[in-house]
């Protein structure tokens, strides 16, 4: 039997089917030639008024209720389509919801993993240093306070916990105005050259020490300007050169370029440092994601700044991309509108 028939083509199968009997009987029993064609067409128009009234009472109109509830999208589309087959229409949209259901399954079970995941680094970097903090309080309240050789260091190190826990909550604070849109952007048109030599000279103090050059590439341009948020670009820009200073090698060197991409402007980022592994490039813009734990932790740093550039520059209208090679160094690169 065909199975993409309708109802009425249902019917018209199985009384035809019904319909044999009496007509093989009239042939070979009752041996009536004349008798066979009367009932064989009396029965299987009978059997088909039956069938194709028990198809729809009992069986498609149970049918169209489920499709309905559960395709409420085509609700109407069973009422138009009554000549088509129902039961195969349900049958691929059962399958799609159950598909699209498991899909969202897996995803819902993806944010769980990866909420568990950010909790856990929350807790973390909040609990490091309020128990410095409290360490510190307590050893001064139990005598070291009256101790000049120690009080001041002690004073100074609860101090610097404070103001990396500060800093912890402003990055934490400053990530949900941007997810939930509240952050305002003001646009201007400024050159991007000039921009990335401020934050170049502002960081002077923490390059130099370990004789990293800061330079640009020939292709940076000093005339290229674009329209943005010049304080939030300023705080991408800073968040990766800070990023190329931390996990460069002495005595390296960084380099900006900028590209004139028609309607925007491509400002990359590069250093030849030790680069990033394969595997940790999908995830490296995600909160408290770090490549090596227990190494760049000892760095600094809140954990959240690739995400706050991330968020910024899609703000913006835009997206911010990595690519390294191990032992060849790494290039941030990100597009604006141009201004």
């Amino acid at each position: 039997m065909n199975t993409n028939a309708s109802p009425k083509r249902v019917a018209a199968l199985s009384a035809l089917f019904v319909a044999l009997i009496p007509g093989v009987l009239s042939l070979f029993v009752v041996r009536e030639l004349w008798l066979a064609p009367i009932l064989f067409f009396l029965t299987w128009g009978l059997g088909y008024i039956i069938v194709n009234y028990l198809l729809e009472r009992f069986i498609y109109r149970k049918i169209k209720v489920i499709y309905k509830n559960i395709h409420s999208a085509n609700t109407n589309y069973l009422n138009q389509n009554d000549g088509g087959d129902p039961i195969t229409m349900v049958s691929d949209d059962v399958s799609a919801w159950a598909q699209e259901r498991n899909d969202e399954i897996a995803q819902l079970k993806e944010q769980e993993g990866f909420r568990r995941e950010f909790l856990g680094n929350v807790s973390h970097e909040l609990k490091t240093p309020i128990f410095q903090i409290q360490g510190y309080i307590h050893t001064l309240l139990e005598g070291a306070l009256s101790d000049p050789k120690v009080n001041y260091n002690f004073l100074e190190k609860a101090s610097q916990s404070a103001d990396r826990l500060v800093e912890l909550v402003d990055d934490l604070t400053s990530i949900n105005r941007l997810e939930s849109g509240k952050m305002k952007m003001d646009y201007s048109t400024f050159q991007v050259r000039e921009l990335v030599e401020e934050v170049y000279e502002e960081l002077d103090l923490m390059y130099e020490p370990k004789e990293i050059t800061c330079s640009f590439k020939q292709s940076a341009d000093v005339n290229l300007k674009v329209s943005a948020d010049r304080k939030k670009i300023k705080q991408v820009l800073v968040n990766l050169v800070v990023n190329a200073v931390k996990y460069g090698k002495n005595g390296g060197t960084i380099s900006c370029g900028i590209y004139d991409m028609d309607k925007n402007i491509l400002v990359e980022v590069s250093d030849n440092g030790e680069g990033i592994p394969p595997d940790s490039l999908p995830r490296l813009f995600e909160r408290f994601y770090r490549v090596e734990q227990s190494r760049t932790r000892n760095l600094g740093g809140s954990g959240l700044g690739l995400a706050i550039a991330k968020h910024i520059i899609e703000a913006h209208g835009h997206t911010i991309k990595v690519r390294s090679d191990l032992g060849v160094g790494s290039t941030f690169g990100f597009t604006l509108s141009k201004g």
